[in-house]
C-alpha cells in the first residue's frame, strides 16, 4: 500500500504527447486485498483489511477501508476502531507471490528492461518494445487489460520521461487507473504536488522543510540548492532539490540484488519464554533458508529483530559462513537472542533476517560433511513442500503433541500469530 504524499487537487491530465516518456511504473491496486478477493467475491465493494489478529499490523486495505483513514502499518486495532465495519483477513502469503510471479511474467514480456522494486510494483524501460507494441501509453494499457483479464486484480500505470516522476504518476492515476505526465509537463506536474511527494521526505524532514517555509515542491525547488544544504544536509539537499527540478539520471535496471532476506512474527500475546521463541526461530530459520535455495543465493550476515511490550525495538547482527542451511541460521540467530535479555513483559514480535547474499555458485565452497548431509535434507524437504504444499513437511520440534489428528494440522505457530516475510 503506497503511503506517498498525493494531492487531491493534482490534475488527472496533463497532455497526451508521450513521445519522449520510455519509463512505466506499474503498481498493483491495494494487492494483499485484491488477492483475498479473488476467493471472496462476496466482499467486492466493502471495506476489507489484511492483517493479522488485534496484535498485528494492516498488510492491505481496501479503498473503501482507506476512506475511513486505514492504510498500511497501522495497528489492526486502530484499523478496527476507525472502521468497525471492515471485515479482517488473515494474509496468505504463499498466494500472494504467486500473483506476483504471474503479474512480473506479463511485464516481462513486453520488455526484458524490467527492475522489480517490491512484490507488487515494477519499472519499465518500453524503449526497445515501440516498433513491436506501440507509443508507451498504448503499452501502459495492454499491460493494465492483460494483467486484469488473466489474473483478474487491478493494476495502476503511470508513464513518464523519468523513473521517479512515473511512480508519482502511478500514485495518482490510482484505484486502477493511467496516468502520462509529458516530458515537458514534469516540472509542472512536480510543482503542483506538496514537498512530502519527495522521496525521502517523511514526518521528521517534512516537519523541518516546513519551519523553513517550504511545504511544497515548487518552494523547495526555489529554494538555493546551498540553503536546503546547511538544512538537510549536503546529500540530501542536493538530492531533493535535482528531484524537485525534474532531475532523475537513474535507468531502469534489469537485474534487482535482493540485500537481504527474512521473516518475522507478531504474538498474539506477549511471549516471556524462552523455549516458545526458540521453536519461533527454527521455523523461521527453516522459511529463510528455504527462500535462499530458491533463489540460488548464499548468506553471510544472520541478524535477529526483537520488539518488546513497550515497543522497543533492537536488532543484533553476526557474520557467519557463506551458507543456505537452517542448522546454521538457527545456530547464530539463537546465540544472538541468548545475549537479549528478556524484560517481564516479553516479546511483542520476534525476526530473522539474513544479509550479505551472494549467488551460491560465485565462488563460494559451502561445507561438506554434517553440513553437506543437512543441505541434502533440507533441499529434499523442500521438494515435498512444492508438491503437497508448505505444511506438508516440518521440523519435528515444531509438532504440537497436544494436539491429535482430529485438532487438525499439528503447527507450529500458535492462534493469532502473524507471521509475515521480508525481501529487500
Amino acid at each position: 500500500m503506497s503511503r506517498g504524499e498525493r494531492s487531491a487537487a493534482a490534475r488527472r491530465d496533463w497532455g497526451a504527447d508521450d513521445t519522449d516518456c520510455p519509463i512505466l511504473h506499474v503498481d498493483m491496486d491495494a494487492f494483499f486485498a485484491a488477492v483475498e478477493l479473488l476467493d471472496r467475491p462476496d466482499l467486492v465493494g466493502r471495506p476489507v483489511i489484511v492483517g493479522g489478529e488485534s496484535r498485528g499490523v494492516v498488510l492491505s486495505a481496501t479503498y473503501e477501508a482507506r476512506r475511513f483513514g486505514v492504510h498500511s502499518a497501522m495497528p489492526v486495532a486502530r484499523a478496527r476502531a476507525l472502521c468497525p465495519q471492515a471485515v479482517v483477513l488473515p494474509p496468505h502469503h504463499d498466494t500472494y507471490a504467486r500473483v506476483s510471479r504471474q503479474v512480473m511474467a506479463i511485464l516481462a514480456d513486453v520488455t526484458p528492461v524490467m527492475e522489480k522494486v517490491s512484490i507488487d510494483e515494477a519499472f519499465l524501460d518500453v524503449s526497445g518494445a515501440r516498433r513491436r507494441l506501440g507509443s508507451p501509453v498504448e503499452i501502459a494499457r495492454a499491460v493494465r487489460r492483460r494483467i486484469h483479464s488473466e489474473l483478474g486484480v487491478p493494476a495502476s500505470v503511470g508513464v513518464a520521461a523519468t523513473k521517479f516522476v512515473a511512480k508519482l504518476a502511478s500514485g495518482h492515476a490510482k484505484p486502477d487507473g493511467l496516468l502520462l505526465v509529458p516530458r515537458d509537463a514534469t516540472v509542472p506536474f512536480l510543482h503542483s504536488l506538496p514537498v512530502g511527494a519527495l522521496w525521502g521526505v517523511g514526518d521528521k524532514t517534512r516537519e523541518r522543510l516546513h519551519r523553513h517555509g517550504i511545504d511544497t515542491v515548487a518552494a523547495l525547488a526555489a529554494q538555493p540548492v546551498r540553503s536546503l544544504h546547511r538544512v538537510l544536509g549536503v546529500a540530501a539537499g542536493q538530492r531533493l532539490h535535482d528531484l524537485a527540478n525534474g532531475r532523475d539520471p537513474r535507468a531502469v535496471e534489469p537485474e534487482h540484488v535482493e540485500k537481504s532476506v527474512g521473516t518475522e512474527t507478531t504474538f498474539a500475546a506477549d511471549v516471556t519464554d524462552r523455549a516458545t521463541l526458540e521453536a519461533v526461530l527454527l521455523d523461521q530459520a527453516h522459511r529463510t533458508a528455504a527462500r535462499l535455495r530458491a533463489a540460488g543465493l548464499v548468506a553471510r550476515t544472520v541478524a535477529i529483530k526483537v520488539r518488546f511490550s513497550d515497543f522497543r525495538t533492537i536488532t543484533r547482527s553476526r557474520a557467519t559462513e557463506a551458507t543456505d542451511v537452517a542448522h546454521d541460521v538457527l545456530t547464530v540467530a539463537r546465540t544472538l537472542l541468548d545475549d537479549v535479555p528478556l524484560p517481564p513483559g516479553g516479546v511483542r514480535l520476534l525476526g530473522v533476517r539474513v544479509e550479505q547474499l551472494q549467488d551460491a555458485g560465485e565462488g563460494v565452497q559451502l561445507r561438506l560433511g554434517e553440513e553437506d548431509n543437512r543441505r541434502e535434507a533440507e533441499t529434499a524437504m523442500d521438494t515435498i513442500r512444492q508438491r503437497f504444499g508448505p505444511g506438508a513437511l516440518r521440523p519435528a520440534a515444531l509438532l504440537d503433541p497436544s494436539r491429535d489428528a482430529r485438532g487438525g494440522p499439528r503447527a507450529g505457530r500458535g492462534p493469532g500469530q502473524r507471521s509475515g516475510s521480508t525481501t529487500r
